[in-house]
């Protein structure tokens, strides 16, 4: 438990920036689930977009480093792409 008034206050300024981090990270996963749920629809790249910008936010908060944050736009553009060419694949095959 803290002592002094100053620990106390740090303390205090952790438990805040613990829970908004938490609701940062939070935000970030939904919208890269959200993302990974509808690849291979209509919505993916709207949603690839919103993504983009939650990891933008996320990292420029320093919630993420942004060479994470970069990472895995890189990853979820590829999923993006792989998904959109397995789409023309099967409607060349039909």
């Amino acid at each position: 438990m803290a002592n002094t008034r100053s620990a106390k206050k740090r303390a205090l300024v952790a438990a805040k920036r613990t829970a908004r981090n938490k609701m940062v990270k939070s935000s970030l996963r939904t919208a890269i689930r959200k993302f990974r749920e509808a690849l291979g629809t209509e919505n993916a790249p709207i949603l690839l977009n919103r993504a983009f910008s939650a990891l933008d936010r996320a990292a420029s908060k320093g919630v993420i480093h942004k060479n994470t944050a970069a990472r895995k736009k890189a990853r979820l553009a590829k999923a993006l792409a792989k998904a959109t060419a397995a789409q023309a694949v099967a409607a060349a095959n039909e």
